[in-house]
């Protein structure tokens, strides 16, 4: 496997802009605590990668069990779950452990681990001057060709929404391709709008309502 856009092992990132969309996610090599993983293993998948501050705390643990919760719904849609904290191996193995033991929950999906901070300083989840390990709520979604197509911060906080996580996944899978784009609020079996046209001739051959905003019963959605 190629080693473009992958974390140097000393991870060393420091001059590093923040990932943008559209930019290659930087492939890297970790424990998680469903075995050895890259990241690059879960090509050809949409993939939700996403931080937490830290664990054993009660905003992440919930957003975790709303995650299990969804699992079938985000398989559904050929997206995988991955999370990470700065938190070492064993930590996360006790934690997820508590989580099943107290709430009787199942953590399915896997979670990194990255105390060198190389991965969440290189992805962004943690500022380069940080004075200490607690990560934003950073979410990226990568496309099966491992392209970033949607990035979101979260304050430590504040929790996020697996409801709008999930819309925005659909979204992005509908949308992808350029053939259509989703509108404000879109759900699944919404309308979508066409792409704008980008020429003077385009624009007088355009039908609908207004040639900039045409929405249109969304007869072509696949899986």
């Amino acid at each position: 496997m190629s080693n473009e856009g992958s974390i140097p092992a000393t991870g060393g990132m420091t001059e590093a802009r923040p990932l943008r969309i559209g930019d290659v996610a930087p492939d890297f090599q970790a424990r998680t605590t469903k075995g050895e993983m890259r990241l690059s293993d879960f090509r050809g998948r949409w993939l939700l990668f996403f931080s937490h501050p830290a664990d054993f705390t009660p905003v992440c643990t919930s957003e975790f069990m709303a995650l299990a919760r969804a699992q079938d719904r985000f398989d559904a849609l050929d997206c995988a779950l991955l999370g990470l904290s700065v938190d070492g191996l064993y930590a996360h193995l006790a934690w997820l452990e508590t989580i099943y033991e107290r709430f009787g929950v199942e953590i399915p999906f896997p979670l990194v681990e990255d105390p060198s901070m190389a991965v969440c300083r290189a992805y962004g989840m943690l500022d380069q001057t940080a004075q200490n390990s607690a990560t934003v709520r950073a979410c990226y979604v990568i496309d099966p060709d491992g392209v970033i197509r949607a990035v979101m911060w979260y304050p430590m906080s504040v929790g996020r929404s697996v409801e709008e996580l999930l819309r925005l996944v659909e979204a992005l899978r509908r949308s992808a391709g350029n053939t259509v784009m989703t509108p404000e609020g879109w759900v699944p079996g919404g309308d979508v709008v066409r792409p704008v046209p980008t020429t003077q001739a385009g624009v007088r051959k355009a039908t609908g309502q207004c040639w900039f905003y045409n929405t249109v019963p969304d007869t072509g959605r696949t899986r």
